[in-house]
């Protein structure tokens, strides 16, 4: 809140929050860096770390979504969910933001210092990937519709090629 005296009166103002800054978990499991995969065999107790924040921190929602109960940002986008244990019908993590399909792509593009290669619409979808390493790839998904405002993208575990 900020205090202003104009004309003569003190009138209070509402300042809007910051915007949130990109959370550095988040953002390492949704772009491949993290994998919760690896962990369940190699590091349990960061998967538990893990599980125990999402249940903390976000309000289960449908379909194995959750839904943060605070402002948080992944590449910068305002996180709407969160998919901890897919990306679409995958196996991997997921996260949908609030910004355009082209502004995420962006984004990871700059990013991961590499363009994802994009498929031709089909299903009324636009999706892309980015092998980034044997069996890891970041996917990008969003309705086919200039009017879009949300998009997922995280990483996928693809476990036979």
């Amino acid at each position: 809140m900020r205090i202003l005296f104009l004309a003569g009166v003190l009138i209070a103002v509402p300042i809007a929050a910051a915007e949130a800054t990109d959370d550095p978990q988040l953002t390492r499991l949704a772009t491949c860096q993290d994998s919760w995969v690896e962990w369940k065999s190699g590091d349990p107790t960061r998967l538990n770390q893990l599980v125990s924040r999402i249940q903390a921190e976000f309000t289960e929602a449908k379909f194995g979504a959750y839904t943060p109960k605070s402002s948080l940002a992944v590449l910068g986008f305002p996180v709407a969910q969160v998919y901890p244990e897919s990306v679409g019908m995958g196996v991997g993590f997921s996260v949908v933001v609030n910004a355009t399909f082209d502004a995420v792509k962006a984004a990871l593009g700059k990013t991961l210092g590499k363009p994802l290669k994009c498929e031709k619409p089909s299903d009324n979808m636009r999706t892309c990937g980015l092998e980034i390493a044997d069996k890891k790839t970041i996917m990008l998904m969003a309705e086919d519709n200039p009017k879009a405002t949300t998009t997922l993208f995280g990483c996928y575990y693809f476990y036979e090629k």
